[in-house]
């Protein structure tokens, strides 16, 4: 599993650096990336004002960049609307990576027992800017049980997989998604921050992140950061499920004890496997 960090105050390490302050960052790149980011699973066509508004940026600036997509076939564009759609070569991107994805290739087996075991939905994640992205997702043989799947972004700060990862992340790190978060919603930060140092807290005392009825009201989840111990940041394994079964006893002490097992048994393989990214 991860080790322990010290606490949310904390600072320091070359990780707190804004990237976008560096000569190399690219800031047309990244925004036309947040562009194609600003599609959620529910859109199908954006209109050029919509894109406009989720990303922040001007309308010129938009107009540019959605020619330039479109031109490179990752946007469609409807001319009689004036609305973008994302197109099939976004998703090969993305196929390409999970397909290859060696990490949930060998956590899974791991990850199917311990989906029978708790009857429940377990997850294997990875951050993306301030969300914690599925690459990896079990579902047991249970009818009540999460349909999210491969793909699904959840908030970082008030899931259990997002606070298992902030929790066995460098003190830097922390720092910087902290600033990060803030910039984004200073009202909400304001909520989070106190969250995110109980998580803390509670995984240092007993080894896993818990989110029950925080970020939906009627799931309940635990997780723990899998720290392969290469200095890249950390994945999160998570146990999920229905708030009105996951809970007490069964959540804390049963399903914690397995997927804590689980963690290190995943890691055990990927390290034995002489694993290369």
């Amino acid at each position: 599993m991860g080790r322990q960090r010290s606490s949310l105050a904390e600072a320091g390490g070359t990780d707190s650096a804004d990237p976008a302050e560096d000569r190399r960052f690219v800031t047309a790149l990244a925004r036309g990336l947040e562009l194609l980011r600003c599609f959620k699973p529910q859109d199908r066509w954006l209109a050029h004002q919509e894109i406009a508004r989720r990303t922040g940026l001007p309308q010129a600036t938009v107009s540019r960049l959605s020619f330039t997509l479109t031109s490179l076939g990752y946007l469609r564009h409807r001319p009689q609307t004036g609305e973008y759609a994302l197109s099939p070569a976004v998703l090969s991107l993305g196929f390409s990576v999970l397909t290859n994805f060696e990490i949930g290739r060998i956590a899974r087996p791991f990850m199917e027992t311990l989906a029978e075991h708790t009857q429940a939905a377990i997850s294997l994640g990875v951050r993306h800017d301030l969300s914690m992205v599925y690459v990896a997702h079990c579902r047991s043989t249970a009818r009540l049980i999460l349909g999210l799947d491969v793909g699904t972004r959840l908030p970082l700060a008030e899931t259990a997989m997002g606070r298992a990862m902030w929790c066995c992340a460098s003190p830097g790190m922390r720092t910087l998604l902290g600033q990060r978060l803030q910039a984004q919603d200073a009202e909400r930060w304001a909520r989070q921050q106190p969250a995110l140092r109980r998580a803390e807290a509670d995984y240092a005392r007993r080894g896993y992140a818990c989110s029950e009825s925080e970020w939906e009201s009627d799931i309940a989840a635990i997780g723990v950061g899998i720290d392969i111990g290469d200095g890249r940041e950390p994945l999160a394994l998570t146990v999920g499920g229905p708030a009105t079964r996951l809970r007490g006893a069964l959540l804390h002490e049963d399903f914690a004890a397995a997927l804590k097992r689980t963690g290190r048994e995943i890691v055990d393989a990927i390290q034995a496997a002489d694993w290369r990214d």
